[in-house]
């Protein structure tokens, strides 16, 4: 990961080392900023939106956008590692996110962003505790679509919650009963969870990691010719998140499994 050398573990070591900027406007810095999302380059696109927060710390879409690049910038240790510095990077993010709902909770952008720090930090954790904030981070996703109905990454982290629970073995899923509730357990559905990521595909159907997990769904059904569908046209799309690389390779593992099925 060549770009943590750029963040500085000292004290407050989760500001990244910022050259001279000079005097940039906000208008340009968001430009830069957005380019470098686009770029695939979490470590310059969060230099940028850290320096129009340095600027105006209640801006809304450098609050959102800083919270997604921080999670980017973690999501290269691998959730089942323990990692100080991941953990930190992510409850930072959800820190962004939530100024950025503070600022203006009418918009999806907030709420998605704090839906992905939370799901993802959770996801670092044991099950217990995966369990304990399963209903926050539907609550949060949810809060999401009712302001954005299309918005595909709310969609995914939706179709997650109910095809986890819906995967758990059998005692965890006793335990979540217990934990989460019978009412909101049996809201969890294999249809459901197939249903919002294929919400989140059409919402935005170049995006790798919509796909991978729309196609591991299927085959957990069992509709092996539509996972080799996914699998097929995922490796046709351009790379817009840190880890398609790794998205792709997952997808060509999953075929090799299909191609008899």
């Amino acid at each position: 990961m060549r770009w943590l050398p750029l963040i500085l573990w000292g004290p407050g070591w989760w500001t990244l080392a910022t050259p001279t900027i000079g005097a940039q406007s906000v208008d340009s810095l968001l430009v830069a900023g957005r380019h470098h999302v686009t770029a695939i380059a979490p470590a310059a696109a969060l230099e940028a939106f850290n320096a129009i927060l340095a600027i105006d710390s209640t801006h809304f879409e450098a609050n959102w956008r800083a919270s997604l690049a921080l999670v980017d910038l973690g999501k290269g240790v691998p959730d089942q590692v323990r990692d100080a510095r991941r953990d930190s990077l992510y409850a930072l993010a959800e820190r962004r996110a939530r100024r950025a709902i503070a600022t203006d909770s009418t918009r999806a952008d907030g709420y998605f962003a704090l839906a992905n720090a939370v799901g993802k930090a959770v996801l670092t954790r044991g099950k217990r505790e995966q369990m304990d904030r399963a209903g926050e981070v539907r609550t949060i996703a949810l809060a999401a679509l009712a302001r954005d109905p299309t918005q595909d990454g709310a969609h995914h982290i939706l179709g997650r919650w109910h095809l986890e629970i819906m995967r758990l073995p059998g005692i965890f899923r006793f335990m979540a009963r217990r934990v989460l509730g019978q009412d909101l357990m049996g809201e969890a559905s294999w249809e459901e969870g197939i249903r919002h990521l294929e919400a989140a595909v059409a919402s935005r159907p170049d995006w790798i990691y919509h796909r991978l997990d729309l196609a591991l769904a299927y085959a957990d059904r069992g509709r092996f010719a539509e996972a080799r569908a996914q699998t097929t046209i995922l490796d046709t799309l351009p790379l817009g998140d840190v880890l398609d690389t790794l998205y792709r390779r997952q997808a060509r593992d999953v075929a090799a499994t299909l191609r008899d099925r």
